[in-house]
């Protein structure tokens, strides 16, 4: 048989605050994605009655969430850990635009703007060198 990868835990500590940002991102995902009517209710959303249509974007929204950061964990790659950053750091840059333009200016937004701030300067940080 030939070699079993194993599984790669950084040992550099920017890293693994870019690993743990992921990890964080990826538990949130899988929430998102098997429990999206959970999801909403703790956000504050709600979907349409008789339409499943809020449940399939929530879904996706947190398919999408996992896929990116099992990549970055998984491949532990700067590259990938740049995607997932910027990935993470254009969410946020929504929400701020939401924010400002779309009388969004409620607590809950501001302190999940900051939570993507976070969650984007931990891998970009690694990646850039500056952790």
């Amino acid at each position: 048989m030939g070699d079993i990868m194993e599984f790669y835990f950084p040992t550099e500590f920017g890293e693994r605050l870019a690993f743990f940002a992921a990890a964080f991102t990826a538990l949130l995902g899988l929430v998102v994605m098997l429990a999206p009517g959970m999801a909403f209710a703790f956000l504050g959303l709600q979907t349409k009655d008789g339409r499943p249509e809020g449940l399939a974007e929530g879904r996706s929204a947190g398919g999408f969430l996992l896929g990116i950061s099992l990549a970055a964990l998984l491949l532990a790659q700067p590259m990938i850990y740049l995607a997932f950053g910027s990935a993470v750091g254009l969410a946020a840059f929504g929400r701020l635009l939401s924010i400002m333009s779309d009388r969004g200016s409620v607590m809950g937004n501001i302190l999940f703007l900051v939570v993507q701030i976070c969650v984007a300067a931990l891998p970009l940080g690694y990646v850039f060198g500056f952790l």
